[in-house]
């Protein structure tokens, strides 16, 4: 296989799919990976994207997952390595962003690399080293009540600083919006002052390209899926609608959903309120008895012949609080995803060729039960979230699907039905 120009390693499974579509709306054919390949792809691409279930396990298990990922990436030549996570910056104070970023640039043998999660499409903004969700500080946006990673501090510099050894610094936006050369000159201060980590300022969609640009000779490169939109052009890439075609979709439509997001909330509501064909999960039932979820299955099933069907577990921050502590936050999360996972399966294998996942763990456990290894990356439906193509199943009886796996705060708020029909379009 020839090199490939850009090698990345997001650290959850929608992550991956934001950042393979904003590569692939600034013109690179990109295919993303589920997990770390045992060979080489099987087509020539400009980018990979190494998907990766480790934003919420244990720093150790994180930076193993990404140093597997980094060596397979450097052994097909990939010029430079995009570290990505979530656009509202999902940490704790132990990681796994710092740990992660600290690994791979000591296995780079690189002294400085940015921190760029800012998305301007998906109102993520970074202002004077704060993050800003829309219109809200980060700890303000609903991001405090996260189930995994609650967010309570807007301010990055603080937030990176308490999670990597480096020093972590400031690209201000007087920098970010003059030039990329004023942005390299604001990288060349910060390395003197010994900073190894540099949290971009960034407004626009101008700052990114502005700030992809500067990039160029960093080795390692990290953020949110922003940034992608700056970086193609360094190679030589322009936009072109050639790398966004995937094969014709067919099949019977469907979506699970696990999110509790406030976006995934309103959706879902959207959805039952439009008369949509809707089953809820509740954790608790299939907690006591394993026969709820069979029965929500087979309901889904029979449903899905008949028309776009929803099963989710989808609730609010309360309800969600009163089950984890019932059966402890691990527990919870884990019942649900792989709850969804065994019904999305149950779908698939019922005709269903176009489905959508909604929230980064789910459809890491999705994805991962249908036992896809590789996506093609196709046209954008919202912001960050893309229709992907690639084969579910063992080699020998792989079906083919549609898949898009959103994450919980992207998509607006007929995103389940206005989905499909872009897909048909």
């Amino acid at each position: 296989m020839a090199s490939i120009l850009l090698g990345s390693i997001a650290d959850d499974f929608t992550g991956a799919t934001d950042l393979a579509n904003n590569l692939v709306r600034a013109g690179m054919r990109v295919v993303q990976t589920v997990g770390v390949p045992d060979v080489a792809l099987d087509e020539s691409v400009d980018a990979v994207v190494v998907s990766l279930k480790s934003r919420t396990i244990a720093p150790e298990a994180a930076v193993r997952e990404s140093l597997e990922a980094l060596n397979w990436l450097k052994a097909q030549q990939a010029r430079q390595i995009y570290f990505k996570y979530c656009s509202t910056f999902d940490s704790t104070d132990q990681g796994n962003i710092g740990p992660v970023t600290d690994a791979l640039m000591d296995a780079l043998d690189c002294d400085f690399t940015i921190a760029a999660p800012a998305f301007p499409d998906a109102a993520r903004t970074v202002f004077q080293g704060h993050l800003f969700v829309g219109e809200a500080l980060l700890n303000e946006s609903g991001m405090q009540d996260h189930p995994l990673t609650p967010m309570h501090d807007p301010n990055l510099v603080r937030v990176l600083q308490r999670q990597t050894r480096q020093a972590v610094g400031l690209v201000s936006y007087r920098d970010v919006n003059d030039s990329a050369q004023a942005i390299q000159s604001r990288f060349a201060q910060l390395r003197k002052q010994g900073v190894g980590i540099a949290i971009a300022d960034v407004v626009h969609n101008d700052d990114l390209l502005r700030l992809g640009q500067a990039c160029q000779a960093l080795p390692l490169v990290t953020g949110g899926s922003g940034l992608a939109l700056g970086l193609p052009a360094n190679f030589g890439i322009e936009p072109n609608h050639q790398s966004a075609q995937l094969p014709l979709a067919q099949g019977l439509r469907a979506v699970v959903s696990g999110s509790c997001s406030r976006a995934t909330q309103s959706q879902v509501q959207h959805f039952i309120e439009q008369g949509g064909q809707a089953f809820a999960i509740d954790p608790l039932s299939v907690h006591d008895d394993p026969n709820a979820l069979v029965e929500i299955t087979a309901q889904a099933v029979d449903a899905a012949k008949r028309g776009l069907v929803l099963v989710y577990s989808t609730t609010t921050p309360q309800q969600l609080s009163d089950v984890q502590q019932q059966l402890g936050v691990q527990q919870a999360g884990a019942l649900m995803e792989q709850s969804l996972a065994q019904v999305a399966c149950a779908l698939v294998r019922a005709g269903v060729g176009q489905l959508i996942v909604a929230g980064g763990e789910t459809s890491g456990a999705v994805v991962q039960a249908l036992q896809i290894s590789q996506l093609r990356i196709g046209a954008q439906i919202d912001a960050g979230v893309p229709w992907c193509f690639g084969h579910a199943g063992r080699p020998s009886s792989a079906q083919p699907l549609h898949i898009s796996l959103k994450s919980g705060n992207f998509g607006g708020v007929d995103f389940f039905t206005r989905a499909f029909e872009v897909l048909s379009a």
